[in-house]
């Protein structure tokens, strides 16, 4: 058919079609060679055994091994979020089709009656004629297509694609988020069974040493004050021991809305394990730019925006459409589809704003202002990762040191707890002696508890700033993907 002619006009645009705009490239950001902390930290190797997917069975706690899984399935925050990623593929799709033709089919029919007027007879009487009724129809398809001369469509899918990745990225980025949160809160509520559990023991030991002095008191060899001082060190540790409560029930309810579910829905029983503390490898500064998921969400908005700017610049090239229509049109409707009443039409349009008052080039500026400060961001973001890392493992650095001198003040206080206990048996000393001994090992107790329990999340922070188990590598490319 004739319509076919307009294929090498088709191929001939095409040919020419180029891309206005800067082509996208990574900007450069500095990495020092390795990280300040680094040393007595093993360095990462590709089969290392650091954390990759399933980090959290570095902990050994199987609680965490039960409900970390769940939080990509039932954390409301990282269903949002994938709902968001899965507008952005449509969004991709809908740019596409811009680069194809619009295809069409129209067809109409209709039925007219036409009055000849009136007519007269031979003996001088009218009447109305019935006039001619009429059929017709037509059946038409049509195609109309924009051709992408200057590449903003193709800058579009290019943006598109790269919000797209981004949108991945943030998914992978809340859901890692999410886990870290939710180690967080089991590691959290694991120590304060740990405290509980410290806290029972002590209650213990000062019912009993109460019931001594209480028996010493009766027999008059000792003062009312020991009494009285004994049993308000077995009401504080009460009293402490209850508040507990408190902090456990909400780092319980935190774990149950991290898993998507309510509070009353979960409910978890006291553990006397502490969870361990993993090796974690951490590798070269590098690597952090293709590990962390926020850094790849800032470097794919990054490209989005410089695609932004190639869309901008095509503004101020002509729009040129083609459009042809091909079908069969007949009066009446008995032999549409002949050869004889084929009929086609060509057709080609342009247009090209010549006075725009500045909106053109002011879009050109704000694109490439927002290219810049997504620059800004990306270099920014990338610092502060650097800074996240170094700030856990100086953390983990110092608090081994801490937990060591810890060690030997817990061992340090609990003899001077017994020493002070066989004094006071002795009548040597009193008993404001032995409550002051004995407090200062309850606190130096949970001191010690303290710390291991920021060493564990000092862990897992390093573990999600360091990216947990994700690569830049996962993420996709919505344009071989979409359909």
């Amino acid at each position: 058919m004739r319509i076919l002619r307009v294929w090498p006009i088709v191929a001939t645009l095409l040919a020419g079609a180029c891309a206005v705009g800067p082509d996208y490239q990574r900007p450069e950001v500095p990495v020092p060679p390795a990280y300040q902390e680094l040393p007595g930290w093993a360095p990462a190797q590709p089969d290392a055994a650091g954390p990759k997917g399933d980090w959290w069975t570095g902990f050994h706690d199987p609680l965490l091994d039960e409900l970390e899984p769940q939080v990509s399935i039932s954390n409301q925050t990282v269903r949002e979020d994938y709902a968001n990623y899965q507008q952005a593929l449509a969004e991709v799709r809908v740019a596409r089709s811009a680069l194809f033709p619009t295809l069409g089919v129209a067809g109409n029919g209709s039925r007219q009656r036409a009055s000849n007027g009136t007519l007269v007879s031979s003996a001088g009487r009218s009447f109305a004629n019935t006039g001619t009724v009429t059929n017709s129809a037509s059946l038409e398809g049509n195609i109309s297509w924009a051709p992408d001369l200057w590449g903003q469509v193709r800058r579009t899918i290019e943006q598109n694609t790269a919000n797209a990745q981004a949108s991945e990225a943030t998914l992978a980025n809340a859901t890692l988020s999410a886990q870290i949160a939710l180690a967080t809160a089991v590691i959290n509520l694991r120590m304060t069974d740990a405290n509980i559990g410290l806290l029972e023991e002590t209650v213990r030991a000062d019912e009993h040493n109460l019931s001594v002095v209480a028996d010493q008191d009766r027999a008059g060899t000792v003062p009312p004050s020991d009494l009285i001082a004994a049993r308000t060190l077995l009401e504080n540790a009460r009293a402490s021991l209850i508040a507990l409560g408190v902090a456990r029930a909400q780092n319980a309810h935190a774990i149950a809305i991290l898993v998507g579910r309510n509070p009353e829905e979960l409910t978890i029983p006291r553990s006397t394990a502490e969870p361990e503390l993993p090796d974690v490898p951490v590798g070269l500064p590098s690597a952090l730019l293709q590990r962390r998921p926020d850094i790849a969400t800032a470097e794919r908005e990054m490209a989005a925006a410089n695609a932004a700017i190639g869309i901008a610049v095509s503004a101020w090239y002509p729009t040129i459409s083609l459009s042809a229509v091909s079908g069969f049109a007949q009066s009446p409707v008995a032999g549409l589809f002949h050869v004889a009443n084929y009929v086609w039409s060509l057709g080609a349009t342009a247009s090209e704003t010549l006075l725009d008052a500045g909106a053109r080039s002011g879009a050109v500026a704000a694109a490439r202002a927002g290219y810049d400060a997504s620059v800004a961001h990306y270099r920014g973001t990338v610092l502060n990762a650097f800074a996240n890392v170094e700030n856990d493992l100086a953390a983990l650095r110092i608090l081994a040191l801490q937990a060591e001198a810890l060690d030997a003040a817990v061992c340090d206080a609990e003899r001077g707890t017994q020493i002070a206990l066989d004094e006071y048996r002795a009548g040597t000393v009193d008993f404001t002696t032995v409550a002051t001994a004995q407090t200062t090992e309850l606190n130096t107790r949970q001191s010690a508890l303290n710390v291991r329990q920021q060493r564990l999340l000092d862990a897992a922070s390093l573990i999600g700033d360091l990216g947990g188990g994700w690569s830049e590598a996962a993420l996709q490319d919505p344009r071989k993907a979409s359909r």
